[in-house]
């Protein structure tokens, strides 16, 4: 055949298959789409499916423009180009269209924690995965500094022969990768093509610093010594720090593509990861129009863990990354806080919070008070005069209205050398490290004692001491739920309970690039190889870690096996023995604020039980969620599926009931579950229940019998909803067996 005639031969065909032409209006925008279709539609004339996408986008257009981004084989089939909307009007109408959307934007989710963990080298998870030894975390972020001690390949074992990924390196910039960091990829096409990114960017280095403090989080090495400008001072070590780390590349300035992070996801998948990490997000839609659920249950089939960070909008109903093969991770705190002394005049000593970035030592310096002048007591903005507090350290009270930030601002415009700030108000969960002058926060108790004698003193007050930088553990309670940390019910479905657990999210110290400032001095900016980060962005490489542990201790164990083990042995309790509580309220959370619990890595290690979910399983889920052929074939990429059941019930740790307060509704909900020893082979388990008011938990069989490892055993679950039932309700189903094990399951009652 002449190339002639095959090349007619090609063109018929896209004619027949697209039905399209190539003319079209003048003067439209072109935008980014993503574009599934039947990939069993592809002419054999085409030897891969990129080559028969070229052609596809060179029928539409007369023009030599480059409009194919990327070609997408393993999270979905199709691709994603730069397309007017007549033109992705045209790929509508063909036979091989099966959904196209426009892209959108998404975000990054950042606004000592393994000892608090409980990982330890003598014993329990550690130790007995040698550190995650052979596992391969891949992370899809802002790149990495590739020189960070974290990442050292000293004392790393060979890189598994599996892996299959590169290093790409800049013509202008180098990239060493070694033993540890085993991969580095860009994937920004989509961005720069949107015109988000500034300037092309082929070079995997991190010039934002979440990628590497993500990164040094899950898996970074163990660097003694490691601190944010000489404070917050110990070891920076990753959770699983004998994995290996591969970073993708798909934001260098926070802005994220749709069309990146399903490449990135596809190369990772190719290159032979086990762990899938991100700490990013879009805005929530149905799981077949959501990129993330999609990539991750193509990873999930291929028996990828994929671990989300929930996101960072603190409110109910605001969960993202929610899908049930996701495992969903919300922030908590640490037990670590940051603080200062000050002693007075009379030797009264106080501490309080602080996190100014440098070690300061105040000795003998005039205590000044705007007594008598509301506004200068308050600090409030333009009220001191510099000639009365110049080089001395002023307290400033506080009012409805007033911002600690602001007040530093107006300390640092008289050149006070420092502060004392009363207020009552938690600041620190809005990150008090930028206040502009070296300040100490104290509560209005104190303040009222300093108040005293700064009044009684009158212009013989002084500061005897005050030294900042100082790092307390310990701190209680902890942990708490994260103020910024989004909160269930879930928007896209309320029948699964996420966040699925929380993990150390705020105030993490890990790597960081060493030419990034991460704050400002005056009018300079300050540098450090390790920086404190707070959000689920940090959270969820903490997750990634310990399911990187336990990966290598369980190779046979699913993605869900894994998660399953993560929530039914997660801390409800705080280190006060209550059960954990809100951080901005001190309220009491519920399993809406922190899932199933606070990760516990050693405990997950033996759970006992757990509940399996296998391929068929997340069918059964999406079929029962009413999708049409063309939403199910987006999200599962295939043609041809079976629904064995009618609902949307799935063999998930946590239990959702959902009642309507009509009256004339069903108020009793049933769940079937599916449990698989994985403890001792001659186990006898008893369910013990635990309900809140407005509820009522039954079992049946309230007795599990195994004698065998990797036995299964069902039981059913049925969800009584009291007539006087409030808004939510909670409650426990605990399954303990002679040896100690507990595998729980948070009971949420939503009565509508």
């Amino acid at each position: 055949m002449s190339i002639c005639n095959h090349s007619l031969i090609v063109s018929f065909l896209l004619v027949l298959l697209l039905g399209i032409d190539n003319a079209m209006p003048e003067h439209e925008e072109y935008k980014t789409y993503i574009v599934h279709i039947d990939h069993s539609l592809k002419p054999s004339s085409f030897l891969t499916h990129e080559t028969w996408h070229r052609a596809i986008l060179r029928s539409l257009s007369k023009s030599d423009k480059e409009m194919l981004l990327y070609s997408y084989n393993h999270v979905m089939h199709g691709f994603s180009a730069r397309l007017t909307p007549s033109q992705a009007s045209k790929i509508r109408k063909s036979p091989a269209h099966i959904a196209i959307h426009e892209e959108k934007f998404g975000k990054l989710f950042t606004t000592h924690s393994p000892q608090f963990m409980g990982l330890r080298h003598s014993s329990g998870l550690w130790n007995a995965s040698s550190y995650g030894e052979g596992v391969i975390i891949g992370l899809i972020d802002t790149g990495v500094w590739p020189e960070s001690e974290s990442f050292n390949e000293k004392g790393m074992p060979p890189i598994p022969t599996r892996w299959k990924g590169k290093c790409q390196n800049s013509t202008t910039n180098p990239f060493p990768c070694n033993r540890k960091l085993i991969g580095a990829q860009v994937f920004m096409k989509g961005n720069q093509a949107a015109g988000k990114s500034s300037s092309p960017d082929d070079s995997p280095r991190d010039v934002f610093g979440h990628g590497t403090h993500t990164s040094s989080t899950a898996a970074g090495n163990h660097v003694p010594g490691a601190s944010q400008f000489g404070y917050a001072k110990g070891v920076a070590q990753g959770i699983a720090p004998g994995a290996h780390v591969a970073m993708y590349k798909v934001t260098s300035d926070g802005f994220i593509a749709e069309s990146d992070v399903l490449a990135a996801m596809d190369q990772a998948i190719v290159d032979g990861v086990d762990i899938m990490s991100l700490s990013i997000g879009f805005e929530q839609t149905p799981y077949f129009q959501d990129v993330i659920a999609i990539a991750s249950l193509s990873a999930i089939g291929k028996g990828i863990a994929v671990v989300c960070a929930a996101g960072n909008d603190g409110a109910p109903y605001s969960t993202h990354n929610a899908a049930p093969w996701i495992t969903t991770v919300g922030a908590g705190t640490l037990d670590r806080s940051f603080t200062a002394t000050v002693t007075l005049g009379n030797d009264l000593i106080f501490e309080g919070k602080s996190e100014f970035p440098e070690r300061v030592v105040v000795i003998d310096t005039p205590l000044y008070y705007g007594k008598g002048d509301s506004d200068k007591a308050l600090c409030s903005n333009g009220a001191l005069k510099e000639s009365e507090v110049f080089g001395k350290v002023v307290i400033c009270y506080s009012n409805n209205t007033s911002n600690i930030f602001y007040q530093a601002e107006e300390l640092a415009r008289v050149n006070a050398i420092a502060g004392i700030l009363v207020t009552d108000v938690d600041w620190s969960r809005f990150g008090i490290d930028g206040l502009s002058i070296p300040s100490l926060i104290l509560p209005s108790s104190s303040g009222a004692l300093i108040k005293k004698y700064v009044t009684e003193a009158a212009e013989e007050a002084r500061v005897k001491f005050m030294r900042f930088v100082l790092t307390s553990f310990g701190t209680k309670p902890a942990p708490q739920v994260a103020d910024f940390s989004s909160r269930g019910p879930d928007p896209i479905n309320p029948n699964i309970l996420k966040p699925d657990i929380i993990a150390p999210g705020v105030q993490v110290l890990a790597a960081f690039p060493p030419l990034i400032p991460i704050e400002g001095m005056g009018n300079y900016g300050v540098a450090t190889d390790y920086a404190l980060l707070s959000g689920t962005s940090m959270a969820a490489p903490h997750a990634a870690g310990v399911t990187a542990l336990l990966k290598a201790i369980h190779p046979e164990w699913s993605p869900a096996a894994i998660r399953s083990a993560l929530m039914t042995t997660a801390n409800t309790i705080d280190n006060n023995r209550t059960t954990l509580t809100n951080q901005y309220t001190n309220l009491p959370g519920t399993p809406l604020d922190y899932g199933a619990g606070h990760i516990n890595p050693n405990k997950a290690m033996d759970p006992g039980l757990i509940y399996d979910i296998d391929w068929q399983g997340y069918v059964d889920f999406l079929c029962g969620l009413g999708y049409d052929d063309a939403e199910m074939r987006a999200i599962l990429r295939q043609s041809q599926w079976t629904c064995n059941q009618d609902g949307t019930d799935i063999n998930y740790p946590s239990f959702v009931a959902m009642f309507s307060k009509n009256a004339s509704a069903p108020n009793v909900k049933n769940f079937t579950r599916v449990v698989t020893n994985v403890g001792d082979d001659q186990s006898v388990y008893q369910a013990t229940v635990e309900a809140t008011h407005g509820m009522t938990i039954k079992v049946e069989p309230t007795t599990l019998t195994f004698t065998n490892k990797y036995q299964k055993q069902k039981f059913v679950v049925s969800v009584q909803m009291d007539g006087k039932a409030p808004p939510v309700a909670y409650g426990y189903l605990k399954w303990v067996d002679q040896n100690s094990h507990i595998v729980a399951s948070p009971v949420v009652v939503l009565n509508t």
